[in-house]
């Protein structure tokens, strides 16, 4: 299977965060690669934070996807009307649903932001001068491992990938940025696409909108953390005969 054809699979969500796509290694592998490198790939359960990300990215960048949501009317997921609809499957509150649609009217009433994410002001017009893309997926080669990404916005004109995020404190973005392993997104996503990483955040409670560019410094950090991530990967998962059950850590305080 050619590169080419590898992608057109990754467009697929099924494929991509199903078995053909675990045969490579993504930012998201590399906190439990870096904490926890033998329960890499047990699945993470889904939590709200995570839903409400994933509402607020395609209400923005694939608004005719939006009906694979299941949206409740309760005010809590621990009512009877909740867990009547819900079924055990986690689902969007209405009252979230509605906040998040607030975010997205409030970047997107941005001059700067919505130029960047739909220059033609259109979502089907961004699409068909192909100055912009969205949700695009590349593999590259990173220390020696398969590594892949799937790009919120990639846009060509300013050479940009651009991520979108919610925060619920924007003062603190920078911390987040460290804790959450945005940096070393940053750093994988500069080498599969070849353009600078931008973060559009927004506030969750107060609106407030920050554009973060990436210094240096910050792409260095996440080169630190790929770096170190792969080693891992390689001595637990590719090391002949290795005994994990040997394994310490040896510091010196």
């Amino acid at each position: 299977m050619n590169k080419k054809q590898v992608l057109q699979r990754l467009c697929n969500d099924e494929d991509y965060y199903g078995e053909f796509g675990n045969q490579f290694l993504s930012n998201s592998h590399v906190g439990k690669l870096l904490k926890d490198p033998l329960n890499v790939f047990k699945p993470m359960k889904s939590i709200p934070a995570f839903l409400i990300g994933g509402y607020f990215h395609t209400c923005i960048l694939e608004p005719d996807k939006i009906d694979k949501y299941k949206v409740v009317k309760s005010t809590t997921r621990n009512t009877k009307a909740y867990k009547d609809v819900a079924g055990g499957e986690l689902c969007l509150l209405q009252h979230e649903v509605d906040m998040i649609e607030l975010m997205r009217d409030k970047v997107m009433a941005n001059d700067i932001c919505r130029d960047l994410i739909l220059p033609g002001n259109l979502y089907k017009e961004a699409h068909d001068t192909g100055d912009v893309e969205y949700e695009v997926p590349m593999v590259t080669e990173l220390f020696g491992n398969q590594w892949k990404g799937k790009a919120d916005i990639v846009n060509h004109n300013e050479k940009l990938v651009i991520d979108l995020k919610t925060t619920a404190d924007i003062e603190k973005f920078q911390w987040s940025a460290s804790k959450y392993n945005y940096d070393s997104q940053a750093y994988i996503y500069s080498k599969l696409f070849g353009y600078e990483f931008l973060f559009i955040v927004i506030d969750k409670t107060t609106h407030q909108i920050g554009m973060f560019d990436c210094s240096p410094q910050f792409y260095e950090r996440g080169e630190d953390k790929v770096r170190k991530a792969s080693e891992a990967y390689d001595l637990f998962y590719k090391t002949k005969d290795f005994d994990p059950k040997q394994y310490f850590i040896s510091k010196t305080l």
